[in-house]
């Protein structure tokens, strides 16, 4: 009986009826959220202000930019069929799915890595101009956050074979892919803002 009360008095303190850890991860994006604004938009006042070479137009390979946003918009609908597998609670498709959501994610790295060391080769570095420096340091902050979140999803992955998980775990996978699908949404503005309108 006196449980039930205590039970009763943490909800009426709990006005948002989010767990904390799902509190704190959205207070988290709202903050990252500001913080990629404040990246994009230094991108866009310095756009075109570069004096040397090379532009936006001498390296950008559309295409290749293209199928790596692609492999990254799917591995958020994998991270939508783990999260659904882990609440019906089968646990070999919620295994499957989530390898397939950081392997995935470690395409989309490769893409970039690929990408950064075509654009070195051409002559664009983090110091060569303003379109280097804003273009380097948005997207490489976005590719430390596809990182982390590449790192999250194999952690979760791992201790699920370390301690039985269920359908009640499944908060924790929630968080992760509030994580990683704002990840996507920021690329996607990135793609549309850096490189579409270049081609536009």
């Amino acid at each position: 009986m006196s449980h039930t009360v205590v039970a009763h008095s943490h909800e009426e303190y709990r006005s948002t009826r989010l767990p904390d850890i799902k509190l704190m991860m959205w207070i988290f994006l709202a903050s990252d959220c500001m913080f990629f604004g404040s990246l994009i938009g230094s991108y866009l006042v310095y756009k075109d202000r570069s004096l040397v070479g090379p532009y936006p137009i001498d390296v950008f390979d559309i295409n290749l930019t293209t199928i790596s946003t692609f492999v990254l918009l799917m591995s958020s609908f994998l991270m939508v069929l783990a999260l659904h597998e882990l609440r019906v609670g089968n646990i070999k498709l919620f295994r499957l799915w989530t390898f397939g959501v950081a392997f995935f994610g470690s395409i989309f790295l490769g893409f970039q890595i690929f990408e950064f060391s075509h654009f070195v080769q051409e002559g664009l570095t983090l110091s060569q101009n303003l379109f280097g420096t804003t273009f380097f340091v948005l997207t490489g902050t976005h590719g430390v956050h596809v990182t982390i979140g590449v790192l999250l999803l194999l952690s979760l992955l791992i201790a699920s074979y370390v301690r039985p998980v269920a359908a009640k775990d499944s908060v924790y996978l929630e968080v992760v892919g509030l994580y990683w699908h704002f990840v996507d949404i920021v690329w996607i503005v990135i793609f549309t803002v850096v490189y579409l309108v270049e081609f536009v």
